[in-house]
């Protein structure tokens, strides 16, 4: 468990080193701020709560809409939303003692529509492009602007305009799956750039739903600029960036506004006495950086956000360690080889780092056989069927409360006389569409392990 964030040179010679040999370490963030400076969104405006509520705002008005667009949302009115679930016998599993505080999951790997964490931003931007479209086309504007006028842009003028128009994306698999799904149901064009290490039943689920996919022989990276450049090619064509939209990250964040009902309806305090820690899987950063800026306007320094990346695609680790520029985990010698295929990621988001800075606790790295242990672990003992990348958070809260950089950070933050009361949120991020002889591999390959 490893090297601690102490100053001087010799803890991050030992910290390069740890990262260097992909061995699991827990950085903690020496620049969090209590209370955070406005959040400046590399060059756009200052970013707060107000823009949070908008996202939950676009979301109510399509709630109709998606509704009638996904029968599976009719028993929620059009609410895309997963449970916190408590998970007490996993937490024994863990072996995290009650002592340092219980044990949840927000179960974003059973989200409806799109099966992941993803559906939160790549529904949100697509959401986004199509209202813009339509009201500067008048299908929706003043006077028709509630809800129930939303409905129109199932109809067949609102389905000509954007059937004129393509929706791209380069993603490892969900989030193209959510971009997708989202753009064809609502009758754009739609298009996915794909990674050489994307899975195989992602581009069948998504060509299965009339989803042009286009495959590249590189990785995440390659895949993005190759999208980019097909997109700024053709003024028809809209590019869901997921290295730089502020769109997918506020997304992402209005997941905030909906957890703190869910804590509050299971009696879960946040406040000084009872600190929140949330582990967060971390590909490119958008989704968990996204939530994290959502969930520090909210409870402030009582939340304590780490995010969570495969030993060998760090991605998000090396960038806050630099400060500065904009690091591959090549650059350490690292492979991005992950069985975690949405956390295969070169080279992390500048946009979503920048908003990092001041509020983000620390991140730490995982091992893939630690993933495949956790994710057959949360379903001997849960039913929770999660994908190996959704299972990454599970080792935040013994890597926190055990190893010498976590203990340090509960010090020094005058934690350590309340971790009785905290609470441990895991959020997992994918499961839901694996196919059952794909899931079955994943248990047959943790028991090949423990064997």
């Amino acid at each position: 468990m490893n090297p601690s964030t102490a100053a001087g040179p010799h803890a991050a010679a030992a910290l390069r080193a740890s990262l260097a040999a992909a061995t699991p370490l827990l950085w903690c963030n020496p620049a969090r701020a209590v209370t955070p400076p406005p959040v400046q969104a590399a060059g756009e405006h200052s970013i707060s709560l107000a823009d949070v509520e908008a996202a939950q705002a676009r979301f109510a008005r399509f709630a109709p809409l998606l509704s009638a667009l996904f029968p599976e949302l009719a028993g929620t009115h059009g609410v895309i939303e997963s449970p916190l679930v408590a998970v007490p016998s996993m937490q024994t599993a863990l072996g995290l003692p009650h002592s340092q505080g219980r044990l949840w999951v927000k179960a974003d790997h059973s989200l409806p529509v799109a099966g992941s964490i993803k559906a939160r931003g790549g529904i949100h931007e697509v959401l986004e492009f199509a209202e813009n479209l339509a009201l500067r086309h008048g299908l929706v504007g003043p006077g028709r602007n509630e809800p129930e006028h939303y409905l129109a842009l199932r109809e067949p003028a609102a389905r000509a305009l954007f059937g004129r128009y393509q929706v791209a994306v380069g993603s490892t698999g969900n989030l193209g799956l959510s971009i997708g799904v989202m753009a064809s149901a609502l009758g754009f064009r739609a298009a996915v750039h794909m990674s050489s290490d994307a899975k195989a039943w992602k581009k069948a689920r998504l060509r299965n739903r009339g989803v042009e996919v286009v495959e590249h022989a590189g990785d995440y990276e390659d895949a993005v600029a190759a999208g980019r450049r097909q997109a700024q090619q053709d003024e028809f064509t809209y590019f869901v960036d997921d290295e730089r939209s502020l769109s997918l990250l506020l997304g992402y964040s209005a997941a905030a506004l909906h957890l703190r009902q869910q804590l509050a309806a299971h009696a879960i305090r946040v406040d000084a006495e009872h600190p929140l820690f949330v582990y967060l899987p971390c590909g490119v950063g958008g989704a968990p950086a996204g939530i994290t800026f959502g969930m520090r306007q909210l409870f402030g320094p009582h939340v304590h956000c780490v995010f969570a990346e495969p030993v060998q695609s760090p991605c998000f680790l090396v960038q806050m360690m630099a400060g500065a520029g904009n690091p591959s985990v090549y650059d350490f010698g690292l492979s991005n080889s992950t069985q975690a295929d949405g956390l295969a990621v070169p080279r992390a988001s500048e946009l979503a780092a920048g908003v990092m800075r001041p509020l983000l606790s620390g991140v730490f790295t995982v091992a893939d056989d630690t993933l495949f242990e956790h994710l057959a672990l949360a379903w001997r003992t849960q039913g929770l069927r999660i994908e190996p990348s959704a299972a990454a958070g599970f080792s935040g809260p013994r890597m926190l409360c055990e190893s010498p950089a976590g203990r340090d950070y509960l010090a020094r933050h005058q934690l350590e006389a309340m971790m009785p009361q905290a609470t441990h949120l895991v959020w997992t991020t994918g499961g839901l569409f694996v196919p059952p002889a794909e899931y079955q591999g994943f248990l047959d390959k943790a028991a090949a392990l423990a064997a």
